[in-house]
């Protein structure tokens, strides 16, 4: 008997949640030129271009993202 190796699935709990553009603004309460100026400064969530050049943030990356600038004074 030939004993094949145990190859470990993906687990994936289905599709990504994505944010757009404008329910990302509508959250935080800004405009989309302040969002436009946090990209171009490096400090905005990481984004996905889709092929028609929109913007869409990962759900799992906003929250990282939201979470990493809690003011813990």
């Amino acid at each position: 008997m030939v004993k094949r190796p145990v190859v470990a699935k993906a687990v994936h709990d289905g599709p990504e949640e994505f944010l757009t553009l404008a329910e990302f603004c509508k959250a935080l309460k800004i405009s989309r030129q302040t969002f436009y100026d946090w990209r171009q400064k490096g400090t905005a969530p990481t984004c996905h271009v889709l092929p028609n050049r929109q913007i869409r943030i990962a759900l799992a990356d906003y929250k990282t993202w939201l979470n990493e600038r809690k003011d813990v004074a």
